[in-house]
């Protein structure tokens, strides 16, 4: 893929997100596809508005897509590039979809918007199983906008990029390729800021997190504050308006754990450089080029995020809960935080609030995942397939398999 062409890229997925990638490929030129469950709903022209803070529509974008459906069959022969748009549990259910219609003759980028959770170890999962030979991956750490869904299928919101964006990608020397002729069209080219830099490592990108440690240590302050439960809708806090100290503590002592985990893998792989493994404050700092030093302030004081509420759910007698069926719980645990741990386990160090809120997960939704501070890697619930993302599922059962 020369950086002067325009590869046909397919959006697998119908998230916030693909209401940005749309837009955005399609204008610079891409033919632009759409992989969706819901292809009915979508119109061939999507638009995305780009936002102040205080609502003022400053641009707005306009793509055309080429096909949409929700038959891999239909759209993915021929793609150049294919970007998973979709909450990470679903990666490697739609992967295993979508890999038998791949082009096998020429080289084809297989990525994700969003790639914490081991994505390399994901693609390597189709690759092995279906002889795939050409694949080249790739998974971008953050997902680059804030963005929302105005209008599902026809028209979303950005109110702009992160200042630094940061991709991996398999073969390292595909990096500039694939930055020239698509990353720079995701944000540089309309937003004049949120170039792309090259990770070290997909693992760099599993244990740089931001979601899956915030989602887990707010939901858990929250029930460790109010039972999880309110009798009326008014009652519930905001998810990041409301931010406070004990949910600021436990993303603290979360964001520690992983710290002990990181610190783990540089000493355990000296000869390497994990310059893009960072913890909470420093991603944060590096993506948004903040001066922040302050966890809990760093959510109540955005007007971007302050409209959003924990995700819940209705009960028989009229109060609402927290929602365990969530992404929040379902691509943050199984997906996230139970990677930390067995990589932990891995390395001898303990991770005593990473065991908290699993035993908390476990007990909320029926499963099995740790007992005796050790995790249950053949139990159903994290060994069944898809279940979960920890190494194990993919065959990978030491360190040196984890280092890409």
């Amino acid at each position: 893929m020369q950086a002067d062409s325009k590869p046909t890229v397919t959006v697998a997925g119908g998230g916030a997100s693909a209401h940005v990638l749309i837009p955005f490929l399609s204008a610079a030129g891409h033919p632009v596809r759409l992989l969706t469950r819901r292809p009915g709903e979508w119109s061939r022209e999507v638009a995305l508005e780009l936002q102040s803070i205080d609502g003022e529509v400053e641009r707005t974008f306009r793509g055309k897509l080429e096909k949409v459906s929700d038959d891999p069959a239909e759209v993915i022969p021929g793609t150049d590039v294919v970007i998973l748009c979709m909450p990470v549990a679903k990666y490697r259910l739609a992967l295993h979809g979508l890999a038998p219609h791949l082009d096998r003759e020429r080289e084809v980028f297989v990525g994700t918007i969003y790639g914490q959770a081991g994505f390399n170890w994901m693609v390597g999962e189709i690759e092995h199983e279906l002889g795939l030979e050409s694949i080249t991956t790739f998974a971008v750490g953050l997902i680059p906008w804030i963005c929302r869904v105005l209008d599902y299928g026809s028209r979303g919101v950005t109110y702009g990029s992160k200042e630094v964006n940061v991709a991996a990608v398999s073969p390292r020397d595909r990096f500039a390729a694939l930055d020239g002729a698509f990353l720079s069209s995701l944000c540089e080219r309309w937003l004049d800021k949120g170039a792309f830099v090259q990770a070290d490592s997909f693992l760099s990108l599993t244990l740089s997190v931001d979601n899956q440690i915030i989602h887990p240590a707010r939901c858990y302050g929250l029930f460790r504050r109010y039972g999880g439960r309110w009798e009326s809708a008014e009652e519930i806090p905001y998810f990041y308006r409301d931010f406070d100290e004990l949910s600021a503590d436990v993303l603290r002592a979360l964001d520690a754990d992983y710290s002990e985990v990181r610190e783990g893998i540089r000493a355990r792989f000296s000869d390497r450089e994990f310059p893009h493994m960072l913890d909470y404050l420093a991603l944060e700092r590096l993506s948004y080029q903040s001066a922040n030093t302050d966890i809990r302030e760093s959510f109540t004081t955005s007007q971007t995020l302050g409209a959003i509420k924990p995700p819940t759910r209705q009960l028989a007698d009229g109060a609402w809960a927290i929602d365990t069926d969530h992404r929040f719980f379902t691509d943050d645990i199984s997906y996230g935080v139970c990677i930390a741990k067995w990589l932990a386990e891995q390395l001898e160090v303990e991770v005593p609030t990473i065991d908290s809120i699993i035993e908390w997960v476990q007990e909320l939704r029926g499963e099995r995942y740790i007992a005796n501070g050790r995790l249950l890697v053949d139990e159903e619930s994290l060994a069944g397939r898809f279940r979960s993302g920890i190494p194990p599922v993919y065959g990978i059962e030491d360190l040196a398999g984890v280092v890409d």
